[in-house]
């Protein structure tokens, strides 16, 4: 029997000249996986995910692409929130890369803030009047965790949420990625990316990316 736990939590502030403060990044991913071994490559696994933000997110601009005289919350902590639990099969060929194929997955989207602006593509996919929906689907999760040289490594994440009784126009689609270059024992810069496509939250291919320099520390 196997556990693992992966816990990816983000936030990011910027300053602009004329625009303020505004997030620039904003994550709290909880993934947990237990599984047993059927073959050399093969596993059963359960998995429960949570995801949410931790703070209220707005949005700055007008339908005509004008900036808004006032910014309107479209979203919070837990508005939406994701609970997901999965059963499936996972490939595991090499160490540091796995596929997951969750056959079974139920995915339950919280809108606990019901003041927020419906009119963002649906209020995320809960009908309005509620809190609460679920859906079961097909999940697909590929993920890579591979040194490519001795100082450049790579961390990236592909999921496919297929619902099944949604048009395939509400597969939704999340990437991330984050490549990581040792400068010194201490210094590493970083280059993430991040492309989501979900219908229930824009109609939109939405995507982000970032460059940093910053302290690194592995532990034991």
């Amino acid at each position: 029997m196997d556990f693992t736990s992966e816990t990816n939590l983000v936030y990011g502030i910027s300053k602009n000249n004329g625009q303020g403060s505004r997030k620039t990044n904003d994550r709290i991913f909880f993934d947990n996986k237990i599984a047993t071994q059927l073959s050399k490559k093969w596993f059963f696994f359960g998995s429960l995910t949570f995801e949410s933000q931790f703070s209220a997110g707005y949005n700055y601009s007008n339908p005509d692409g004008s900036v808004a005289q006032n910014p309107y919350v479209i979203s919070d902590f837990m508005s939406p929130g994701y609970l997901t639990e999965s059963l499936g099969f996972e490939y595991k060929p090499v160490k540091y890369f796995d596929l997951r194929i969750g056959t079974g997955t139920a995915r339950q989207t919280f809108v606990l803030d019901t003041t927020i602006y419906h009119n963002q593509s649906g209020n995320y996919g809960v009908p309005i009047g509620r809190t609460v929906y679920n859906e079961l689907a097909v999940q697909i999760v590929a993920q890579i965790d591979k040194d490519l040289t001795k100082n450049i490594h790579i961390n990236a994440r592909y999921a496919i949420f297929i619902p099944y009784i949604q048009p395939l126009a509400y597969t939704s689609h999340r990437m991330d990625a984050t490549l990581t270059a040792k400068i010194t024992r201490l210094i590493a810069m970083t280059v993430n990316t991040t492309i989501l496509y979900d219908k229930n939250a824009s109609t939109a291919i939405q995507g982000t990316e970032g460059l940093a320099l910053g302290v690194i520390y592995k532990f034991p």
